[in-house]
């Protein structure tokens, strides 16, 4: 498992770039989410979004008690018929609940979910 930065590395980065970064990230991902051609890049960007945001690493899921990933079959049947939609209204809310300060820690933690939301990713 990788080791996660420290709090304060990690709220830095989100001060500086983070904030500007991960919006910026998303549009240029559903950009290419509309083109079907562009759709994997898409979604490794959706992917990319708890690190761009906070420098989150990702989880180690072989030594956790869920194993692994779900299926790409799976996945994709689900980003086919719920996950293009959903995550998009989960984005946007994220982004609406980060301009408040008293919604920015839920804003931060669904951004953080924003790839399972995407095509069931453990993030």
């Amino acid at each position: 498992m990788a080791e996660q930065r420290s709090f304060l590395a990690r709220a830095l980065w989100f001060v500086v770039v983070g904030w500007w970064a991960t919006p910026v990230l998303v549009n240029v991902a559903w950009f290419l989410n509309v083109t079907v051609v562009g759709i994997p890049i898409g979604i490794k960007l959706i992917n990319l979004v708890p690190t761009a945001l906070t420098l989150k690493e990702p989880r180690d899921l072989d030594a956790e008690d869920g194993g692994s990933q779900h299926g790409l079959l799976l996945r994709a049947v689900y980003f086919v018929l719920v996950g293009w939609w959903a995550s998009l209204l989960w984005a946007n809310l994220a982004a609406f609940l980060a301009v408040t300060v008293v919604g920015l820690p839920i804003a931060i933690w669904m951004f953080g979910r924003l790839p399972y939301v995407t095509s069931l990713y453990r993030f």
